[in-house]
């Protein structure tokens, strides 16, 4: 069976999902057809249900949930860091200053637009956004993936989105960032076989992150390496990535009633009534 399946080309998904292109996973008897585009991109075309599976940003879901579930698996989230508001360092913004976001559908355009609801928004490929600030065609920008970890030295932070995080949140949870979304018309049992071959897949990564690291790096699968791609890859990787926590569910429901209390959603979602109900299997193999 092939599936269609959609993630990001920086570090943290590549690295997610390369362990199943090297064949290190059980992948039964589906052919994954891997798609790798920038994350707006991903956000648009899951909107139109163009992938089978997809990464996206968690800001996104409310907006596809009746065609598309949660999986629990490959999930972004930041705890003390995240995507960063940066401007040059002889600049001092007004109150309605431009600033360029990697999407619309983003989360932390989402929570950009909360905390700064005068600026002036312009949406462009997270790759150029570093280069539009210094360059001066917008007054400050979103950096992402891996561009928060090097920067042009005439820039500097503004602000954390993760200071943005929490106090909208008003509580200390992890910064709920992106995750994968499985479209709901696939069956049941198989839609959990092929959440399970995906945690097992993030799982294995990270049990053998050196050797992957050392595979992606010698293909140039990545555009980060040696310490840098370590670094970030604790930062967005980790064991944390696996399968979604008790903390990382809460942090989702509240990003979701902020959503909801500001009028970017419909309704405030309960995450775990999005989540693939695996307990089937249990009761279907009775």
């Amino acid at each position: 069976m092939k599936i269609a399946l959609a993630h990001s080309p920086d570090a943290d998904d590549i690295f997610m999902y390369y362990a199943i292109k090297f064949g290190w996973v059980d992948t039964k008897d589906y052919e994954f057809d891997n798609i790798a585009l920038d994350i707006e991109r991903l956000n648009q075309d899951t909107l139109k249900g163009i992938y089978d599976v997809s990464a996206i940003s968690f800001a996104l879901y409310p907006r596809i949930r009746d065609d598309y579930a949660l999986l629990r698996t490959a999930v972004s989230f930041g705890n003390g860091y995240g995507p960063k508001l940066i401007k040059r360092k002889d600049k001092r913004l007004k109150r309605n200053f431009r600033v360029a976001l990697s999407g619309k559908y983003t989360t932390n355009a989402l929570l950009f637009r909360l905390a700064y609801p005068e600026a002036r928004v312009e949406y462009m490929n997270f790759l150029d956004i570093e280069k539009a600030v210094v360059d001066a065609e917008v007054d400050a920008g979103v950096l992402i993936h891996e561009s928060i970890l090097n920067f042009d030295e005439r820039l500097e932070v503004e602000r954390e989105i993760w200071d943005i995080w929490l106090e909208l949140a008003k509580k200390e949870l992890p910064l709920p960032l992106g995750g994968m979304a499985i479209r709901r018309s696939i069956p049941l049992n198989r839609a959990i076989e092929i959440e399970q071959i995906l945690i097992d897949g993030v799982e294995v990564a990270n049990n053998h992150k050196e050797k992957l690291c050392k595979e992606l790096e010698s293909k140039k699968l990545v555009r980060i390496s040696d310490k840098m791609l370590q670094k970030y890859l604790d930062m967005y990787a980790s064991d944390d990535s696996i399968i979604l926590n008790d903390k990382q569910i809460e942090a989702l429901n509240r990003l979701y009633q902020i959503g909801y209390e500001n009028n970017f959603y419909d309704i405030p979602l309960n995450v775990e009534d999005y989540l693939i109900p695996a307990e089937y299997m249990d009761t279907r193999n009775m």
